[in-house]
Order: C-alpha cells, then sequence, then structure tokens
C-alpha cells in the first residue's frame, strides 16, 4: 500500500502497509517485549519499504507527550492573533489539553532557529505556527518535515507541504469594496496591513472588486500595526478631495484614518465613507458605527486545534471533520452613505 500524499511517510502508513494498529509500530520503534516476532518483522520490512523515520509525533506518542500543543506567532495582543489564540485555548481546554505558546521577535536566522529547535522537542506536543507575517512564515519554512504541524495562513497562500487553514479575508475585502461600490462612490481607496503583502488576502480581494467594475485602482497606502502611522495615511487621503470611501486593512487602521479625518474637519459618512475589518469589540459603539467585516478568528483557533491534534497523532483528518468556520460576513452600520452630491 502506497503511502498518503505527505512530505514524509507517518506512522499511519507503517502501520497500513504492515497491516497493524500504529499503536503496534510504536512498540516496535520503541523495541517493547509485547511484540510478536514476526509481527516486528513484518513493521521492520514496511519501514525500510516506505522509507519510514521516527518522528516526532511517533516519539511523542511512545513517550506520552502527545497531550498538548505549542503555538508559534510573533503576536498576542493584535485581535486576530489574539482571538485566535483564545479559540485554540478553548478548544485545548474543552479536551483537558494543555497550550503552550512560543513568541518570536524578530526573523532573524538566530531567533527562528530556537523557536524551530524549542517546538521540535517532543515534549511541545502538536504545532501552530501563525503565519500571517514574514516571522510566522520563516518558522514554519524552517521546521523540519517530521515535525507535525497545522499553519493559520492567509488565503492563496503558497503550499509548503502542511495542513494549512485559512478564512476568506480576499472575498470578504471583494464584497467590502462592493459595498461601497453600490453606494454610489467612484472607487475605493485602501489603506493596508503589513501582513498584506501576498496575493490572496484583503488587498487582493479589494482590487478583485475594483477590476470587476471597472473602477480605477488608487495607490495603495501602506502603514504599519500601530495607529499613529494609520493616522498619517488618514491624513494624506484627507487632503485629497476625490476620496470618498476608504477601505482599511483593519478596524485599529480605521480608528487612526477615522480621526485623521475629523481633524481635517471631514465627516464620516456625509463626506467620506469607511469601512473596517475584523468586528473588534466596541466597533458597533463608535461615533459613528463602524462598517465592517465580522472575521471568526476564535473558530479559525478551534479548527486549528483538532488538525493539530489529527497531525500529532498520525489521523488523517479531512477537512469536512474539522469545526465549521463562519464565513466572514459584512456589517453594515453607520460609517458607510452614499457620496456627497451623489
Amino acid at each position: 500500500m502506497s503511502p498518503s500524499p505527505r512530505s514524509v511517510p507517518s506512522i499511519r502508513d507503517v502501520a497500513a502497509a504492515a497491516g497493524v494498529s500504529y499503536q503496534t509500530v510504536s512498540r516496535v520503534l520503541n523495541d517493547s517485549p509485547r511484540v510478536r516476532p514476526e509481527t516486528r518483522t513484518a513493521v521492520l520490512a514496511a519501514i525500510e519499504r516506505l522509507g519510514f523515520r521516527p518522528s516526532r509525533a511517533a516519539r511523542a506518542l511512545s513517550l506520552g507527550r502527545a497531550r498538548g500543543i505549542t503555538v508559534v506567532t510573533s503576536n498576542t495582543v493584535l485581535y486576530g492573533y489574539a482571538t485566535t489564540l483564545q479559540g485554540l485555548e478553548e478548544a485545548a481546554r474543552a479536551e483537558g489539553l494543555a497550550m503552550g505558546i512560543r513568541v518570536v521577535e524578530s526573523a532573524a536566522p538566530a531567533e527562528v532557529k530556537q523557536a524551530v529547535d524549542y517546538v521540535s522537542d517532543a515534549s511541545a506536543g502538536g504545532v501552530v505556527v501563525i503565519a500571517w507575517d514574514p516571522l510566522g512564515i520563516a518558522v514554519l519554512e524552517a521546521l523540519p518535515p517530521d515535525v507535525p504541524a497545522v499553519a493559520v495562513v492567509e488565503p492563496a497562500a503558497p503550499d509548503r507541504g502542511r495542513v494549512a487553514i485559512a478564512l476568506d479575508e480576499r472575498r470578504a475585502a471583494a464584497d467590502a469594496t462592493r459595498h461601497l461600490l453600490e453606494l454610489g462612490h467612484r472607487t475605493v481607496h485602501h489603506v493596508a496591513i503589513p501582513s498584506e503583502g501576498g496575493p490572496g488576502g484583503r488587498l487582493a480581494g479589494w482590487q478583485d472588486a475594483l477590476a470587476q467594475a471597472g473602477a480605477e485602482i488608487p495607490e495603495v497606502l501602506s502603514c504599519g500595526w500601530d495607529i499613529k502611522s494609520a493616522y498619517a495615511a488618514g491624513r494624506r487621503l484627507a487632503a485629497e478631495r476625490e476620496v470618498t470611501a476608504i477601505l482599511c486593512g483593519n478596524d485599529d487602521i480605521a480608528q487612526g484614518v477615522r480621526r485623521a479625518l475629523y481633524d481635517a474637519g471631514k465627516d464620516v459618512p456625509g463626506d467620506v465613507s469607511i469601512v473596517g475589518f475584523d468586528d473588534i469589540p466596541g466597533s458597533a459603539y463608535w461615533t459613528p458605527a463602524l462598517t465592517t467585516v465580522r472575521m471568526d478568528f476564535a473558530g479559525l483557533g478551534r479548527a486549528c486545534f483538532h488538525a493539530a491534534v489529527a497531525e500529532l497523532t498520525g489521523q488523517a483528518q479531512p477537512d469536512s471533520a474539522r469545526p465549521a468556520l463562519v464565513p466572514p460576513a459584512l456589517v453594515v452600520r453607520e460609517s458607510t452613505a452614499p457620496p456627497p452630491h451623489s
């Protein structure tokens, strides 16, 4: 029997090829006396035939260290990261498992190596890498193939041979942009978050909707994660009379842009409409209440937890077996309206 389509053969592949349980393979790998000689011979032959290397998952199972997960992330404060971590922790707690967090502070090779070495130890359990930014991506790409890991990624992220789970940010951003166009705005400007360097996230959805409508695609304004840089981007847009609609990379960015417009004497939504992203707590109580995209980050975390446990134990988990993710949804509030003089 051929191994499943993974980067390396798993303990489950060996078990299937030898016609035994994965627990029996684990006993053979650990020289347990509880295995019959003929069974041991069959398992060793399957290992040789498949080119199997005892993985960290196998060691963890045999050592009793599979009862937890470790999450690698560059940030624990920003809403999307924090709420994804919350979902992971809730799922782990519901199953009676432990969860650890390894924060990566830079993409320097030494820092990445330390993180990889840390999660490569069997005691780390299953691994979840939040790969929304260069730091997380660097760790994900440096992980040895036998480390069972699940990646939290942006849509259309490159296939790195790992189970990858994403929210459909691209479609959500396109929906938000279309909402503004349908109100009568000739185009929509975009203030982008730092993680949008790839082709499949919020930036791409904004471009999709404008291209499909035949609307002008303005220059993207990039900013950092901080509200101060969003405020600076908002000041630039406030100085341009033709700007009537802005899609912001997240709700924090929208807050900075909104303040810049206020300071420039621009009314929201009378002069300029704003749409945020994420639906952070409190966005419904701004003045005006923010139109934004609601994201199921907690559900994303729960799905990643279950996928990580399945990877660790060698139990292939089809997409249909994972917890259902609530699709991102546009929440229309007070910060969007038809353009002035429309």
